[in-house]
């Protein structure tokens, strides 16, 4: 037995039913979409935040600067303080 004379005979009828359907019915279905109020603010908090920049320059430039002039430093008790009362808090 051929596997592709059975698909090709199965696909004819498949056909002719969905045909003999459509004419029964006579009737025509559209499909219809409906966004919610919540679908809808959250198409909107998106597009406000497209239009966004990813960094804030105006807070990142100052510390940039003192970065590549050298005269950044950091106080690594406080750091280390501060990193420590992270782990805590996430135990």
């Amino acid at each position: 037995m051929r596997i592709e004379a059975y698909t090709q005979v199965q696909q004819v009828y498949s056909n002719k039913k969905v045909n003999q359907v459509q004419k029964a019915s006579g009737t025509s279905h559209t499909d219809q979409l409906q966004i919610s109020s919540l679908g809808k603010e959250i198409q909107a908090a998106k597009a406000a935040l497209a239009g966004t920049p990813d960094v804030r320059e105006e807070l990142t430039a100052p510390i940039k600067a003192q970065v590549q002039s050298g005269k950044y430093s950091v106080d690594n008790a406080a750091f280390a303080e501060k990193l420590l009362k992270k782990y805590e808090e996430m135990r």
